[in-house]
Parts: structure tokens; C-alpha cells; sequence
């Protein structure tokens, strides 16, 4: 049983090699907000802690709210509804639609609010994108003793709303359709969302192994992305991270002051070439941490959950079995933009959106540009709607860079607003 500092507003009852008790506590970890998880280990306690005869039970797994109110194997829109977070959207139109809570997001939804812009914020899972998942973010400036992506996502939720933005959480955007000075985007439940100007900031999904038993695994002991609601549960164990990554690097950290041993695994041949020195620096220094360079995993094995693992020397060929019940994968991203090749939106060859110089070639505006000025700087190839953060074309990928990414869209916004 892991209990939280903090008094919890969701008790959550299931089995440990649950996928979807994974992804309510993600949820919940990434939002802030507090939880005591309750992991079943027998047909008694089962029975004697939720009244369903296995642990099997398609009822699982089962949230209790503070008053009393219980709901059997919810999804993530039902568990909004109840802590008072799913909302329609109140006008009309609006000035500045966007969609991804992320960094870039959530800074353009603070700073098109405070500037006058009647705004609304998309978010399909949970508020702060990756970086919400997060354990610590140590190199934002003014937190020198870092801060949790939760609580900067909370904190930065928390300006946007107070200037008026409109926040929409579990939905998603599915269909766009552009037309002079508006476009109409329509989320994956039906509802219609009518703007003047549109901020793609929708970020990215971490890439799978691509690996034969990997569907069967998911959240039965292989993980993707940092997994910070996991860390309590990994104690006196040996967790495995996969990628070279800052949020590899700060997941393996993480983990290191919880499970007996945490083994980081790369392709390269150091981690100096992808992780931020501090990381480097901390990850050497750290006695239960080893590091696997020139590595990856080839193998998932296991009955109903995830027990052992396969490693390949990428330059031999040579393998290895491993035995972990932990295996969180940190590898690259990729965009959220399938909705965008519908639309006509020019991608890159990796699926992101290309914006501002970078869409003209040899002096020649995209093809279907419709107005007399060249794309302003994070302008898509259709005016009016711009990409900031990750999902762009040659963005930085870092916590910072999209928080000002965003801040500027908002600027180009102003800009597209007055061309009338």
C-alpha cells in the first residue's frame, strides 16, 4: 500500500499488473493530485476490501472518493467529471483555441489570457504533457532546487484559469476544418469548437520498443515514459529505463531512491551526447545505477506480467536475459499530428509540423497558402494556425524552450488578429 503525504482525494483498488490502474495513477500523478493506491494480492483481500470474488474481476479497478462515492473500472473522463473537472465549452467562439496542455500549451494559454484573448485549452490526457510526468525538473530557471512537472503544470493550470482561460480535459481533437479567419476543430465527442486563431501544441508520444509481446505487457511491468506514480511501488526491486534522454536520465534518478537497483539502457556509446551534464554527473555518482551503453531490449518474457528481458550488444550482437519487473521505455517521440495530413498541414518526414522560413523553398510560399505575406515564425502552412513546442519542426526539446515557444505564438496570434 502506498500512502501519500498529502490526505488523498482517490483511494484506487486493483491489481498491481493492472494497465488501466496504471493509467488512472499516471493520471492522477500528473494532475497533483493525491491518491493511496491499494494494490490486490489474493481472492481475500479482494473480496474483503471491494466485494468482488477475484481479482480478476471485471469490475476492477475500483476508485473511492472521499465521499464515498465509488465507481467500478472508470475511464479517465469519469474520474473528471467527479473531481469537478469536466467542463463544455462556454462561448460560441473564441479568440485563441489550443490544443495540448504541455508546456508550450499551458504558457500560451497564460499569456493569451492576461492579453485579452477569450481562450480555450485541449487536452486529451492529462495537463503538462511529458514533462507532467516528470519526477523533478532540475534546470528551469527559478527553481534551483527543481520542481515536479505535476506542480509546475498545477501551478501554471492554476495562472491560466485565474486570466479566464477555459480548460477541456479528456477530449482530443480529431477534425479540423479551416475557413477565412476561423477554424472549426472537433473533438473526439462530438463537440465543435469555433476560433479565430489555433495553437497546435500537442507534443509528442513516446516511441514503443516494437517488440512482438509488447501490447501484452503494456502497464503489466513495461511502462512508457518517466513513470513517477510507479517509483513508490518499485522498492527492494531492480527497475530497467530505456533511453538516453534528459527524461530518461531523470527517471533513472528518480527510481534510484526507491528500487534496490535501477539499470539505464542506451544504443550510444556514452550518455554525454544526450543528457544534460548534471544528469551525466549524478547518474555516475550513484551507486545502485548502472549504466548499459551500446545495449537494447530485444525481448519482453513473462506469464501474466512482465519477468525477464532480452539484451542485445548493438555492435556483437550478443544477448542476455535480465530479471526485472520494471521496464520503463524513454525513446524518442512522435507527434501528435495524424489529424494534420488531413488538413493539409506540411509535416516533416518525422511527422512534424513545419512552420515560419522553414516552409518556403527557394523563395515560394506552401503551396495551398492562401494570403499575400510570407508564414509568420510558428505559423503552420495554413494561417491562423501555429505549432509550438514539440510538435514542430527543428524545435529544442526542452521544458523551457517550450514555454517561450508558446509565449510567442501568442505574439504571432496578435499579429494574425489585426491582419483583419
Amino acid at each position: 500500500m502506498n500512502k501519500p503525504r498529502n490526505p488523498p482525494l482517490v483511494k484506487v483498488i486493483g491489481r498491481h499488473d493492472s494497465a488501466k490502474a496504471y493509467t488512472i495513477r499516471d493520471f492522477l500523478q500528473r494532475c497533483n493530485v493525491p491518491f493511496e493506491w491499494v494494490g490486490l494480492t489474493s481472492q481475500e483481500e479482494a473480496r474483503a476490501l471491494v466485494g468482488v470474488d477475484t481479482i480478476d474481476d471485471e469490475k476492477l479497478p475500483v476508485c473511492i472518493f472521499p465521499d464515498g462515492t465509488r465507481i467500478e473500472n472508470p475511464d479517465i473522463r469519469q474520474i473528471t467529471e467527479k473531481l469537478g473537472w469536466f467542463r463544455m465549452p462556454s462561448r460560441s467562439e473564441y479568440d485563441l483555441a489550443i490544443y495540448g496542455a504541455g508546456p508550450a500549451g499551458l504558457s500560451a494559454a497564460v499569456y493569451g489570457s492576461t492579453e485579452g484573448l477569450k481562450t480555450i485549452l485541449i487536452e486529451r490526457f492529462a495537463i503538462g504533457g511529458q514533462a507532467g510526468s516528470s519526477s523533478r525538473i532540475e534546470n528551469y530557471m527559478g527553481f534551483p532546487e527543481g520542481i515536479s512537472g505535476a506542480d509546475l503544470a498545477n501551478r501554471a493550470r492554476e495562472q491560466a484559469t485565474r486570466f479566464g482561460t477555459e480548460i477541456l480535459l479528456a477530449r482530443e481533437g480529431v477534425h479540423a476544418v479551416f475557413g477565412p479567419g476561423k477554424c472549426v476543430g472537433l473533438l473526439d465527442d462530438g463537440t465543435e469548437i469555433n476560433a479565430r486563431a489555433t495553437i497546435c501544441s500537442t507534443g509528442v508520444a513516446y516511441r514503443s520498443l516494437d517488440l512482438p509481446d509488447e501490447p501484452r505487457f503494456l502497464g503489466a511491468g513495461l511502462y512508457y515514459g518517466a513513470g513517477a506514480s510507479e517509483a513508490p511501488l518499485t522498492k527492494n526491486e531492480h527497475v530497467v529505463v530505456v533511453g538516453g534522454g534528459n527524461s530518461a536520465g531523470q527517471a533513472t534518478m528518480h527510481f534510484a531512491s526507491h528500487a534496490s537497483k535501477v539499470t539505464i539502457v542506451v544504443r550510444g556509446d556514452s550518455l554525454k551526447s544526450t543528457l544534460s551534464q548534471y544528469l551525466v554527473d549524478r547518474i555516475y555518482a550513484t551507486k545502485n545505477v548502472e549504466v548499459l551503453t551500446r545495449s537494447e531490449v530485444t525481448g519482453l518474457h513473462g506469464d501474466k506480467s512482465l519477468e525477464e528481458i532480452t539484451l542485445t550488444d548493438c555492435k556483437t550482437g550478443k544477448s542476455r536475459t535480465m530479471k526485472t519487473h520494471w521496464l520503463f521505455a524513454c525513446i524518442g517521440g512522435e507527434p501528435h499530428t495524424v489529424w494534420a495530413e488531413e488538413v493539409g498541414l506540411v509535416r516533416d518526414e518525422g511527422g512534424y509540423l513545419v512552420t515560419g522560413p522553414d516552409l518556403l523553398h527557394n523563395g515560394q510560399r506552401p503551396t495551398n497558402w492562401t494570403i499575400a505575406r510570407d508564414p509568420y515564425y510558428l505559423e503552420t502552412s495554413m494561417p491562423g494556425m501555429f505549432a509550438a513546442g514539440d510538435v514542430r519542426h527543428n524545435s529544442i526539446k526542452r521544458c523551457a524552450s517550450a514555454v517561450g515557444e508558446g509565449a510567442m505564438a501568442v505574439a504571432f496570434v496578435h499579429r494574425f488578429l489585426s491582419d483583419g
